[in-house]
């Protein structure tokens, strides 16, 4: 498994409103997956409509603390006890303004395309809330 870290520049420096994007399923539902849903311990993303051929993953969250990160696992990558993937929120020393570090790992072979997927998701996160 290799690392793939992004950071990405916000518009906002109220963690508040970044917080409620990255770690609720109404949240992550606008901008990382058709429908998220929660139940407290596992969150379920589904990407593709009930119509279309979809694709569902469970992801097990690992850690949260409040206005700073949240860490989850795949079900598939159970075996690997390295391989979770992280939304961290972040201020800029230089503007004031946040930043989200994301972490992900994927095969050496599937790194472009994960940061691809990331890239589609953080365009849209910008779409849908302006950050």
């Amino acid at each position: 498994m290799k690392k793939l870290t992004i950071e990405y520049p916000l518009t906002t420096k109220s963690p508040n409103i970044v917080w409620g994007m990255i770690s609720t399923a109404e949240g992550m539902q606008k901008w990382l997956a058709d429908k998220v849903t929660s139940d407290g311990e596992y969150l379920t993303f589904t990407w593709g409509h009930p119509w279309t051929d979809r694709d569902t993953k469970t992801s097990q969250v690992l850690e949260r603390s409040k206005h700073s990160h949240i860490r989850m696992k795949w079900d598939y990558q159970e075996e690997d006890p390295m391989a979770f993937w992280e939304l961290r929120i972040e201020r800029s020393e230089l503007t004031g303004n946040l930043n989200l570090l994301i972490t992900n790992y994927a095969d050496a072979d599937d790194i472009e395309d994960l940061r691809g997927i990331w890239d589609d998701n953080l365009d849209r996160l910008h779409r849908v809330s302006g950050l």
